[in-house]
């Protein structure tokens, strides 16, 4: 399995507008080979920003690769705006190969 993480920092105030951009969204992923979850994640809050990630599960590393040279992936990322005010600097991706899972 693989892990894709973004991390965002979204301004204090903009939190419930990043949520409802994000919840109305057509993701695109549904259906897609390889992909099994999706969550948007809201964490702790720092003097100037809520930290936000976006968290996809895929069956592998390829299957994620291959998602983002498709067609869904960019219709998915199009509309995307970072001039609301929304956003303290771009996302920081992070992925990750899993090396171990347990489940119950």
């Amino acid at each position: 399995m693989f892990i894709a993480m973004n991390r965002f920092r979204i301004t204090i105030g903009k939190e419930d507008e990043f949520e409802r951009i994000w919840k109305e969204r057509d993701s695109h992923l549904p259906g897609l080979p390889g992909f099994i979850a999706f969550h948007l994640l809201r964490g702790p809050a720092a003097d100037d920003y809520v930290l936000f990630a976006s968290h996809t599960v895929w069956e592998s590393r390829q299957h994620f690769e291959d998602w983002t040279r498709s067609e869904a992936f960019r219709r998915a990322h199009g509309g995307t705006s970072r001039s609301s005010g929304l956003y303290l600097g771009p996302p920081q991706f992070e992925g990750f190969d899993v090396v171990q899972e347990i489940t119950s």
